[in-house]
């Protein structure tokens, strides 16, 4: 299971990040330098994303691996195989 304290903490982050973008929006701010923290709102994201997805992996997947239920484990393991598909559009 992940962490939920520190998924919440870095999403309020990426939320504060968001609404500081939208003030640079609103302020007409330089092109470059929104793009700068829209990417590293992104970076933000796909951090805990990657968090979560290794939690994941370490608790649900294992646990269907180690239960013997082959249905189970194939369930597990075509959803991971869904997330790296669509990780990789």
């Amino acid at each position: 299971m992940a962490d939920h304290e520190k998924v919440k903490r870095l999403l309020k982050t990426a939320r504060g990040q968001i609404d500081g973008i939208l003030k640079m929006v609103d302020e007409d701010r330089y092109c470059i330098d929104v793009s700068t923290q829209l990417m590293a709102t992104e970076s933000l994201i796909a951090r805990v994303n990657a968090d979560v997805l290794k939690a994941h992996i370490e608790g649900c997947v294992r646990s269907a691996c180690d239960c013997g239920c082959e249905s189970e484990k194939a369930e597990k393991l075509a959803e991971i195989e869904r997330v790296i598909d669509k990780l990789a559009r």
